[in-house]
């Protein structure tokens, strides 16, 4: 029975089962065939099967605590001791959730560690996948079980795998510069963004001591993961550490204004009762970590503050920001399905009625009768996918992925897209958020999610073009490194045709968009401008 299909006492016990110590190696005695010499020491890892996993490595000088909360991650320092590689370090602060196992793993501020999994073969100069996990930038961890590399590098052992972890919730994404004291925090708003842009360099330093080729990097992620990796491209001298980017069902919609954030922020000092960056230091973790949860739900977000991140990162991808930069990005056919069966239906309708509310308020009255339309003529009559679910698919994941694809292609880069399709077996679900994890990672049997382990060529196929793209920036396969022995030619995105790949579980095939009719062009796609909050 997988992890994810056990109550939530069970889970938090298996997970802590699973948790140990790193620890220095004073004596000497270790497998030298494990160990790799780092600039901030060496590591020794866990071979299993034809697969040895580096775990909780740390790439930073010093953990983000103390002092250092709400500050800049500080650079590795060198380092000629050894150390054991075989636990993932804590998952980064944060509130409990029923729906992310991240959340029963012992959780800590000092969490910036991440985790390599490459085949026990003397190959080198492998192309490089590095994994940035989703959870709204709320919630999460590495250690959660789906996304566990040891069968990907099994199934893929010319690639090596990297996961790596980020500050989180207030700790990650928590704008500062503008209270009394706040001067010496101005990068507070984006923490979460420079952690992964730290960990990106540690891999640039290191990773071809694993057998890994630093000039050839691809950063992938899903929901936050898909966001940051959105963003990554914008940040001032992050593109020297990556070539190409797969983004799942995340973009530079997950973002706030820099007045948005600072509105976040003052209701968590107003519940809180604080005034200064000093007194949020006196605040016990466990109040600042509910008092945030109940005053921000899923208003996490990254901020856009003109300096770490864009005014309008849009625009940057059709000025060009990224040309250089490979794009494989796509979204789930009924993303808020995964919602309304986390919430509950219920909850979930008020949640949606509430967003919807709120969001209208930023329309003009033309808009607001475009997106009443939309609504009227939804055909689905399904009582639990309402038209708000379909809306917010649209809103939140579907336009802004188009307008991601459509810009990046006006700036000049090469982007291919993709729609994910398969039915889950859970009730609710449908194809929804975070539906293909599972398969991208070859874990059939966490199917929480899924409901059910999808069909198993289908999904050898999907990630074979994810590892083919990290490859050569080409996700096609040719029939003969296709798993069903039929090639799948996936054509480059272009604004004329807008070709999609549509990952339907039996019939793998490329479709104009306009065939499908997956976004409303006239009556969605202007949300974007209004992002998600």
């Amino acid at each position: 029975m997988s992890i994810a299909d056990l109550n939530m006492e069970e889970a938090r016990k298996r997970m802590k089962a699973l948790y140990g110590e790193n620890k220095k190696i004073a004596d000497g005695n270790y497998d030298k065939s494990l160990a790799v010499k780092c600039k901030n020491g060496t590591f020794v890892g866990k071979k299993s099967g034809d697969v040895i996993a580096y775990k909780g490595i740390p790439f930073v000088g010093k953990q983000p605590v103390g002092g250092l909360r709400w500050k800049a991650p500080v650079d590795c320092v060198p380092d000629d001791d050894v150390y054991e590689a075989y636990y993932i370090g804590k998952a980064p602060r944060q509130g409990e959730s029923a729906g992310q196992v991240g959340s029963f793993y012992p959780q800590s501020e000092e969490c910036l560690y991440l985790n390599i999994w490459a085949a026990a073969d003397s190959g080198k100069k492998k192309p490089v996948m590095v994994w940035i996990h989703g959870g709204a930038f709320e919630i999460g961890a590495t250690a959660e079980p789906r996304e566990e590399g040891t069968n990907f590098v099994q199934e893929n052992p010319d690639v090596i795998l990297v996961s790596v972890e980020y500050r989180l919730g207030v700790f990650g994404f928590f704008h500062l510069s503008h209270l009394p004291d706040g001067g010496d925090y101005p990068d507070a708003q984006n923490l979460g963004l420079l952690d992964q842009v730290m960990a990106l360099k540690w891999v640039h330093e290191n990773i071809a001591a694993f057998g890994g080729d630093p000039d050839n990097v691809t950063i992938f992620g899903e929901s936050a993961g898909g966001g940051s990796v959105t963003l990554l491209p914008l940040i001032d001298g992050a593109q020297k550490y990556f070539r190409r980017v797969i983004a799942e069902s995340g973009s530079p919609v997950f973002t706030r204004s820099e007045e948005e954030a600072i509105a976040c922020t003052n209701e968590v000092m107003e519940r809180l009762g604080c005034k200064t960056v000093a007194d949020l230091q006196k605040v016990d973790v466990e109040k600042l970590l509910y008092e945030s949860g109940i005053a921000l739900n899923l208003r996490v977000w990254a901020a856009r503050d003109g300096r770490i991140v864009p005014l309008d990162p849009y625009a940057a991808y059709k000025d060009g920001a990224a040309k250089n930069v490979d794009f494989l990005q796509g979204c789930n056919k009924d993303e808020m399905g995964y919602f309304v069966w986390g919430f509950g239906l219920d909850a979930y309708n008020m949640f949606a009625d509430s967003r919807k509310a709120k969001k209208m308020t930023q329309l003009t009255a033309d808009e607001k009768a475009l997106v009443e339309s939309y609504c009227r003529d939804l055909k689905d009559t399904s009582p639990e996918y309402t038209c708000e679910s379909r809306l917010f698919d649209q809103i939140v994941f579907i336009a802004p992925l188009f307008r991601m694809s459509e810009n990046q292609t006006m700036g000049g880069g090469r982007n291919y897209t993709y729609f994910f399709t398969p039915e889950s077996g859970t009730p609710l679900i449908r194809c929804g958020h975070g539906l293909e994890l599972s398969v991208v990672f070859n874990h059939p049997e966490e199917t929480l999610v899924t409901g059910r382990a999808l069909d198993e060529t289908f999904c050898k196929i999907l990630r074979k073009m994810w590892v083919q793209f990290a490859k050569t920036g080409n996700p096609s396969l040719s029939a003969e490194k296709s798993p069903d022995g039929k090639a799948h030619e996936w054509p480059m995105y272009d604004t004329k045709d807008r070709y999609v790949m549509v990952f339907d579980e039996f019939n793998i095939h490329s479709e104009k968009e306009a065939g499908m009719k997956i976004l409303d062009w006239e009556r969605t796609y202007f949300l974007t401008k209004y992002y998600c909050i």
